[in-house]
């Protein structure tokens, strides 16, 4: 197995603050403290620009950081990771164990581009091994733009609340012009059939959204129909 990353080095101006982003949204604080943050988000933001190049179409993936190596999950998203990374596509995840070291680590393996962007957490997200670069983030809606704004396409994978978290943001940009119509692939089969099924008869049905918005997001049951999608644009 290859060494892990070397990770960028954190923003300096101001000094990282642990917990930031929980200060920030604690409420109502003084101008001076919030405009001190707004320079903290510049920063990072900056961080990111300058570290992020590379000569090559990008595919963020999605998914749980709790499955294990031996997980139904994990084997799709690493072999997915693979084909992507064969069709010439970098892979981006969110840098962490799961179904996102299983993707970067797919990537890796077939000598392709893994990138990283990880957040600071007290539990579960901390590097995966298979990053060929990695930033760590402190601010999630900084991260979350990150992993939107080099892509052309994403992999939506099995995951808790942060996947679908990132899932409806992707979704909610396309739907409202924010996003060019980039393939968003959903994969796992039955583990959103109940997604599926609120999705066509409650939110459908009470009309909140139209029926072409169902069709934002195509499934695939393998890592090859996901790369003929997503090359299919």
């Amino acid at each position: 197995m290859s060494d892990p990353a070397i990770p960028v080095p954190p923003y300096s101006l101001l000094g990282k603050v642990e917990g930031a982003e929980k200060l920030f949204l604690e409420g109502r604080r003084s101008r001076g403290d919030d405009l001190e943050s707004a320079v903290t988000f510049f920063l990072e933001f900056l961080r990111g620009f300058e570290s992020f190049d590379f000569d090559r179409p990008c595919v963020t993936v999605f998914g749980s950081a709790r499955f294990e190596e031996d997980h139904r999950y994990y084997q799709l998203a690493r072999e997915t990771g693979a084909a992507l990374a064969r069709a010439g596509y970098a892979v981006m995840t969110g840098g962490g164990p799961g179904i996102m070291e299983a993707a970067n680590r797919g990537a890796r393996e077939e000598g392709g581009m893994s990138i990283g962007c990880n957040i600071t957490l007290p539990f579960e997200q901390k590097p995966n091994p298979y990053l060929d670069k990695f930033i760590e983030f402190e601010h999630f809606f900084i991260r979350k733009v990150m992993l939107v704004k080099y892509s052309s396409a994403f992999i939506v994978m099995p995951g808790g609340f942060g996947t679908l978290d990132e899932a409806f943001e992707v979704i909610t940009l396309v739907q409202t012009g924010k996003l060019e119509r980039f393939p968003i692939v959903g994969m796992g089969g039955d583990f959103w059939n109940h997604l599926k099924s609120f999705s066509r008869e409650t939110m459908l049905g009470e009309e909140v959204i139209s029926p072409e918005d169902l069709e934002l997001i195509q499934p695939a049951a393998s890592a090859e129909e996901a790369v003929k999608i997503i090359q299919a644009r």
